[in-house]
């Protein structure tokens, strides 16, 4: 499995590109700032996602000035051929993606991600360890549709359910329900608790798998032997439906579902610190890098395929002992560098590109 060809049409600061990384090992995009590097790895991530990793506003992918973006990529899964074109189109309000594969619009999550699995790290992202919740729910939402593909339909019934309890709560203008409009909101409620319960478990059971692999990724990048901690964090306690029903006030006033799995966190600890608190920033980003790393493996564990490693400008924010460390665990199969620095000095790739020398 591997990205074989790669080209844009009017994304970010490109009007054209088109390259080919190593299908089997290391690609480094080598140029100055500016350049567009993590643009090429934002179009890959965007061919697996149809979204950005940079930003929530699809617009901003597409060339300023221009109407319409273009990525399209030549896949292949073993010796199967896929062809991904995603097409983005700025309207008047807001932006449309159109997403093909092999000629045809994927119906579910599930064969969104089933066409390319991919890993990212960038500068960023020490953010599942320091910032707020949303950044590990949104590591978890992505590692458990790539290691099982069948929960893309719990994630997705899940988002559809909690939108519609949603719209309800706030068709209430902070008004007490009429005895139709309570009876609805119990439908939605049981609902929603019945699919909560299905993503709790499969959340859960991932975590539990990825303990092990987090730990040795850490003790090895960190070359220490603190123990790693990851507890699923639930916003409510006892029996949801009840906790739903007392936090009805509430829910009505602010129009939103303010407890369930959309309000969940994942507690980070090295040796029972808290890592978002009380880790150094060495810590905390050998951390984020092996719950990326570790994610990485049960992804290749579970389906027996090897994700796409995208590594944006990583080395510029690590020491040269944690260079050498994370250099020695890459995984094997395709993976994407970026880097305007010398490289290290242990990396071999087999492919380096300078991207000043594409017209953009």
């Amino acid at each position: 499995m591997g990205l074989h060809e790669l080209e844009l049409r009017n994304f970010r600061l490109f009007k054209e590109l088109r390259f080919s990384p190593d299908r089997d090992a290391v690609t480094v995009l080598l140029s100055p700032n500016g350049t567009g590097k993590t643009s090429v790895l934002e179009a890959v991530y965007a061919l697996a996602t149809a979204s950005s990793f940079r930003s929530s506003a699809a617009s901003d992918m597409i060339r300023s000035g221009e109407q319409i973006a273009e990525v399209h990529g030549v896949l292949f899964q073993r010796e199967r051929r896929v062809q991904v074109d995603l097409t983005l189109t700025r309207g008047v309000r807001n932006t449309t993606k159109r997403m093909l594969v092999n000629g045809q619009r994927p119906q579910s999550r599930a064969d969104v991600a089933g066409v390319l699995p991919l890993t990212i790290f960038t500068p960023e992202g020490v953010d599942i360890v320091r910032q707020g919740p949303e950044n590990r729910r949104a590591f978890l939402t992505h590692l458990l549709s790539d290691v099982d593909l069948s929960t893309g339909d719990i994630i997705e019934r899940f988002a559809r359910v909690l939108s519609q309890r949603n719209a309800l709560l706030r068709g209430l203008h902070g008004e007490l329900p009429t005895s139709s409009q309570r009876e609805e909101l119990d439908v939605w409620s049981r609902d929603f608790c019945h699919v909560s319960e299905e993503l709790v478990a499969v959340r859960r059971r991932v975590l539990n798998d990825l303990v092990p692999l987090v730990t040795r990724y850490y003790q090895e990048l960190a070359h220490d032997n603190l123990r790693v901690g990851i507890e699923y964090e639930q916003s409510w306690s006892g029996d949801l439906f009840d906790a739903l029903q007392g936090a009805l006030d509430d829910d009505r006033f602010r129009g939103h579902t303010t407890i369930g799995p959309q309000r969940d966190d994942i507690l980070l600890t090295l040796d029972e610190r808290d890592a978002r608190r009380q880790a150094s920033q060495g810590e905390q980003r050998s951390l984020a890098l092996a719950l990326r790393l570790g994610g990485h493996e049960l992804v290749q564990h579970t389906r027996g395929v090897d994700p796409l490693l995208l590594l944006d400008d990583v080395f510029s924010e690590l020491d040269p002992l944690r260079s050498d460390r994370l250099l020695h665990l890459l995984p094997a199969g395709q993976t994407l560098v970026t880097t305007a620095s010398p490289l290290p000095s242990a990396m071999s790739p087999a492919a380096v590109i300078d991207l000043s020398r594409h017209e953009s």
